[in-house]
């Protein structure tokens, strides 16, 4: 079956029904409806597709085309629900348990009659990572359901208006009802606010008399100063002070109208370190990554019992098995972050185990080199450069490995160099409802950390040109079936860890892996005598050098449209992008 979807963004969610349909046979096109809709109109005149699906679209499909062919709506709320901030309302009511439901568009919104539905546990995590996990699934369970029995023709979708459906309309969510009282809010309802708006759009807020969007919040447990002080920075983030606690944020963003050269997000430190010190402040010297009149307290890599500050990078050890696990905010790992990751990786080496997992949290595994930092930077040919480096060097570490087993576990998506990490390990597990996107082409990019020799090595020469020449997306069924992923594990994203703490310990038992791991350091050598990795890096760097370096390449337009969020190029974003 023909069919389109018409998403404002090629996001996580529409990427992953873009591959599951796929997957399952249909011929699927994509339009942006940020790009109007004349846009969606000449897609579907072009395209005569048969259905249109739009997951949770931002505006409303043209009443010309919804009214001539079936349209879908993906709602991420329950049938009855309405309104364009159903999980934020979901997450501010601390809503146990919410739901999805794929209705057909009409002239009132989210009224129309429904298709499927599905439901899921609201965890206790950010509104982007609950959208990534659970609601993605829920969503994508719905609409494949959707989408079949449309195909069979004899279904006929719920009306609204059966008494069954309770209908209430949510409002849209302004910054007046998600504001923090400093002095009032405790640590609870300052975390909700912060966890409820994490991605988009932030909470807007006063930091050192200038207004800024806060990104994400996460208990600290020792760490206390008066109501809204700010305490401390930590790789990256700030502490700040509640009514009975403190937080960290990992990230600000600074107002369009502030005049900041840079109003997208970043870590939090970062932006601080551009405002003047408030009055009468003492410190040691900062940088430009950092302010020079809070302390940097730098996190326990292994946590102590009972503990609960923010860190972006753990250890902990299982017997003799170790997990080393990590989590950035959008999957981006900036120069900082690739040499904290890399020192954890060496500290973990050290440890006497026979099984080291590399990731195993919930959300993003790595989308790789952090965009928004290099964007930021005064120099950002320069720091594209050290950012590509240290991710290099982080991948080269797990490549040389060869007296453990080592096994990446993706517990959510994975990109360009995100994904080449994972293949730096001996086994890629991957949750079902993970995408994964091999390729660098359409940031303008040939790509390095040793993907000429990781990625054909596991699927082929012809396969993985052409992964990184068609640059789609992949599910994690079709990337365990071309040979990307080794194992996939099929639970919902809040069991992810503990099934992969169970399925390494069954590893790490195994009576053969002493005889594995000796097998992966022969291999090792033997590739290394055919070619050595350093080969592969000179060859991939001279390629990515001439393009950071030079002024008038694409990455630089498309790498700035991308973080700055400015609509360009191709309404249609399957369309062949940058220069490989």
């Amino acid at each position: 079956m023909d069919i389109l979807l018409v998403a404002s963004a090629f996001n996580s969610l529409s990427q992953r029904l873009y591959a599951e349909l796929s997957d399952l046979g249909h011929r699927v096109d994509v339009v942006l409806a940020s790009h109007g809709p004349d846009a969606v109109r000449n897609a579907v005149r072009e395209g005569r597709p048969e259905l249109v699906v739009a997951p949770m679209l931002k505006t409303a499909l043209p009443e010309d085309v919804w009214r001539e062919r079936t349209c879908l709506i993906v709602h991420p709320g329950p049938p009855g629900d309405r309104g364009p901030s159903s999980l934020d309302w979901a997450i501010n009511e601390e809503a146990r348990e919410w739901g999805v439901t794929v209705l057909q568009a009409e002239a009132a919104m989210d009224a129309g009659d429904v298709w499927a539905e599905g439901s899921f546990a609201v965890a206790p995590v950010g509104k982007s990572d609950l959208y990534r996990g659970e609601v993605s699934d829920a969503a994508a369970a719905a609409v494949l359901l959707a989408v079949r029995r449309f195909a069979e023709g004899s279904f006929k979708p719920k009306p609204q208006s059966d008494p069954a459906i309770q209908v209430v309309w949510r409002d849209v969510v302004r910054q007046a009802r998600r504001r923090i009282d400093w002095e009032n809010d405790g640590t609870a309802a300052v975390l909700r606010k912060l966890r409820g708006a994490d991605s988009q759009p932030g909470v807007l807020d006063e930091v050192c008399g200038r207004e800024v969007f806060l990104h994400g919040g996460h208990p600290e447990d020792l760490l206390r100063g008066d109501p809204g002080e700010l305490l401390a920075t930590r790789s990256g983030a700030v502490c700040r002070a509640t009514r009975d606690g403190a937080v960290w944020i990992p990230e600000l963003r600074p107002r369009k109208s502030s005049g900041d050269p840079a109003p997208f997000r970043r870590p939090a430190a970062s932006v601080l370190a551009g405002f003047p010190a408030p009055p009468g402040t003492r410190g040691m010297p900062g940088s430009s990554d950092r302010p020079h009149w809070l302390p940097e307290i730098a996190a326990p890599l292994t946590l102590a019992p009972g503990r609960t500050t923010w860190s972006d990078i753990r250890y902990r050890q299982r017997g003799d098995v170790g997990f080393l696990s990590f989590s950035f905010p959008g999957g981006a790992m900036s120069t900082n972050h690739c040499r904290r990751m890399l020192a954890a990786y060496r500290y973990a080496l050290t440890r006497p185990t026979s099984v080291l997992v590399l990731g195993g949290a919930r959300d993003f595994f790595s989308n790789g080199i952090h965009l928004n930092v290099i964007e930021a930077s005064s120099d950002p040919a320069g720091e594209s450069w050290s950012n590509l480096n240290a991710m290099n060097d982080l991948v080269e570490a797990v490549l040389r490995t060869t007296d453990r087993l080592v096994v990446a576990a993706l517990g959510g998506n994975a990109a360009a160099g995100g994904v080449m990490l994972a293949l730096a390990a001996d086994e890629v597990w991957c949750r079902t409802g993970a995408v994964l996107n091999p390729h660098y082409r359409r940031m303008g990019l040939f790509g390095s950390e040793y993907w000429t020799y990781s990625l054909p090595r596991r699927v082929g020469a012809e396969t993985a040109e052409r992964l990184t020449t068609e640059a789609l997306p992949l599910s994690a069924a079709t990337a365990q079936r071309i040979g990307l992923v080794d194992r996939l594990v099929p639970v919902p994203s809040q069991q992810f860890t503990s099934e992969v703490e169970r399925l390494s310990a069954d590893v790490a038992a195994d009576p053969h892996l002493t005889r594995r791991i000796t097998a992966k350091a022969t291999a090792r050598h033997a590739d290394e005598l055919q070619r050595p990795l350093a080969e592969y890096r000179r060859d991939e760097l001279a390629r990515m050098r001439a393009v950071f370096f030079d002024p008038r390449a694409p990455y630089h337009a498309l790498r700035s449209a991308f973080v700055r969020k400015q609509p360009g190029g191709s309404p249609n974003p399957l369309a062949t992008g940058g220069a490989c």
